[in-house]
């Protein structure tokens, strides 16, 4: 995977250097570069950011600050930290907000390189541990977490999809194709019934011959997936 990362850093030929060494750094696609940590911070929010490397003593908002505020929010994506700087006397207090690596100036191109793909490893293993439990789908023009654990069936409308949730959760609507949401779950736990219905395995109640009861619900199973059906539920 691709990281998408931002350098922050007051001192020109800092930024520079380190700009330099994400340029020749495959996995890593530089988004912005900024002088000060206010804008680093707006950078942040308007975009997904997977890594920051960031300078500690800077005017208005110093690095540390920047730290604490990037942990406190909400995103897609949990940006982590690569704090770059020439005082060691800041690594406890780097370790507090949960930095990624430390890298202590002047750095070479091998140490930068080996905190870049500690940031590589860190988003690859959460993205497969994303993959086996959730999905994310767009309504009311933002991206909503779905777990897979908390889904009972998805049903379609035309151009729009409804994915029915466990009780106390609302059922959340997008705008999708049911193929498209059918190709994000895991086959071995979700299973297409109907042109209308997916199912989830097993929040089934109940099996007649023609029909899946979940709760209250119950959904026909369409000519098309029967023996699909048949095979999997072993009916």
């Amino acid at each position: 995977m691709k990281l998408n990362c931002i350098t922050v850093d007051d001192e020109p030929p800092a930024l520079g250097l380190l700009n330099t060494f994400v340029e020749q750094t495959p996995f890593l696609n530089l988004t912005g570069q900024y002088a000060n940590g206010v804008e680093a911070l707006q950078a942040i929010h308007n975009q997904p950011i997977h890594l920051v490397f960031l300078d500690i003593q800077m005017p208005d908002l110093n690095g540390m600050e920047l730290a604490r505020i990037i942990s406190q929010t909400n995103s897609l994506v949990q940006t982590r930290i690569v704090f770059t700087t020439a005082y060691n006397q800041f690594a406890v207090e780097g370790y507090k907000v949960d930095a990624l690596d430390y890298l202590m100036k002047p750095f070479s191109y091998e140490e930068f390189l080996r905190a870049a793909t500690k940031g590589k490893n860190h988003f690859e293993l959460a993205e497969n541990n994303l993959q086996d439990n959730c999905m994310f789908v767009k309504s009311d023009y933002k991206l909503i977490r779905v777990d897979f654990d908390s889904i009972l069936y998805i049903e379609s409308f035309k151009d729009y999809v409804k994915i029915h949730l466990t009780a106390p959760a609302a059922p959340i609507i997008t705008l999708s194709r049911l193929k498209a949401i059918e190709d994000k779950l895991p086959p071995s736990r979700f299973l297409r019934i109907h042109r209308s219905f997916i199912v989830a395995i097993h929040k089934v109640d109940s099996i007649s011959r023609n029909a899946v009861s979940i709760g209250k619900t119950t959904l026909s199973v369409g000519d098309l997936y029967k023996d699909a059906f048949k095979e999997l539920m072993g009916v």
